[in-house]
């Protein structure tokens, strides 16, 4: 994996080459390893002198009482319960450059979202947007198409998925029978409708640990 990471990074900083913002999106199902590329790629770029930020789409997610009102509650982290338009407004403040941008983060621990929880610097060059839904081909999601200048995919197999998610939610000190819902009523649903459904990537991975 580490000859695959500095590839990735040799190959951003290629396409990059003049620009002075550059938005990297890494897309794919729950459990998949977006985070841990993302995390990977942005301390490969640091160690070549570059600056660099990541952006999380699960900072987005609508808020409890919302999703509670709207009867989705029990399909939070799916496309439908997230504030698509806010997180393109995020990515266009971020494109426009000049600015500080500040962003929020998802605190998975208490599962809300705190806004203004991590900045954007105006001189920082690479944007590493990471989320299940940046490629996915729905709208509203598809107003992205046109917000990154290169695009990953990583995409395992539902069986690695299953393993990769159970063990995130024992993490987490879930019982069987939560575990069993959490997988089988919608990480996993969530999961084959991204990779049914995601539109064509720069760089496709089948998989990253």
């Amino acid at each position: 994996m580490t000859l695959m990471l500095e590839t990735i990074a040799e190959d951003v900083l290629r396409r990059a080459e003049g620009k002075s913002r550059f938005i990297v999106a890494i897309a794919g199902p729950p459990g998949a390893g977006k985070s841990t590329l993302a995390d990977a790629l942005y301390n490969a770029l640091l160690a070549r002198g570059e600056t660099a930020a990541v952006l999380p789409m699960d900072g987005f997610h609508m808020d409890n009482g919302i999703l509670e009102e709207r009867g989705l509650l029990p399909r939070k982290g799916a496309p439908e319960t997230f504030d698509v338009r806010g997180f393109l407004d995020i990515v266009s403040a971020v494109r426009k450059g000049g600015q500080e941008v500040l962003v929020p983060v998802f605190d998975r621990s208490r599962e809300i979202a705190i806004a203004s929880a991590r900045a954007v610097a105006p001189e920082t060059r690479f944007i590493l947007a990471e989320g299940n839904y940046l490629l996915l081909d729905e709208a509203p999601w598809t107003t992205l198409s046109k917000s990154f200048d290169l695009t990953i995919f990583v995409g395992p197999s539902v069986e690695v998925l299953e393993e990769r998610l159970r063990k995130r939610w024992q993490g987490y000190g879930l019982d069987e029978a939560e575990i069993h819902a959490k997988l089988f009523e919608n990480d996993l649903p969530n999961g084959k409708r991204v990779i049914e459904n995601a539109r064509p990537a720069d760089i496709r991975i089948d998989i990253w640990e």
